[in-house]
């Protein structure tokens, strides 16, 4: 007899590819260095690509160390410890040591940066609202509750094999 937990996981793997493949199109259309571009031209902002998502990732994680950013941005952290320096040098963030460890530096935006970040979250509501458009309010509230369920449970740490949960 099939129990209700074999019936999901079931379900579920007939399903995961088809929500990776999703998931792959979300992040290659965000991304897109065209999508960026457009994204800082509409925000009337001057900063190299490059620099922004750090600056957001600093201004909605921060203070966070360059190592967690460089992990949560994909980059190697040499890379990042540059760019950071960077953006600390434009006034942008501010680097300190931490509390907890004087050998980790950590980044918080600075009111400069925090403007900066305003004007993109602008323009970027400006282009979500077009896609969304044809949403109804229901759907898109769904989305948003189901991505922020998927958003915890992805950044948990993986169970141990075998533990059925």
């Amino acid at each position: 007899m099939a129990t209700k937990n074999n019936v999901q996981d079931t379900h579920i793997s007939a399903r995961l590819r088809e929500l990776h493949t999703s998931l792959i199109g979300i992040v290659s259309a965000m991304n897109r260095p065209q999508r960026d571009e457009e994204l800082i031209r509409q925000a009337g902002v001057r900063l190299d690509r490059a620099l922004f998502p750090l600056l957001v990732g600093i201004e909605r994680l921060g203070p966070i160390g360059v190592v967690e950013l460089a992990e949560r941005s994909g980059r190697d952290y040499t890379t990042v410890s540059r760019q950071v320096a960077k953006l600390d040098s434009l006034g942008l963030v501010e680097r300190r040591a931490s509390d907890a460890d004087a050998r980790v530096r950590l980044a918080s935006i600075t009111p400069k940066g925090k403007a900066m970040t305003d004007a993109l979250d602008a323009a970027r509501d400006k282009m979500a609202r077009a896609v969304f458009a044809s949403w109804d309010k229901e759907d898109f509230d769904n989305l948003v509750r189901l991505m922020r369920r998927l958003a915890d449970a992805i950044d948990q740490p993986p169970a141990p094999p075998g533990d059925a949960g």
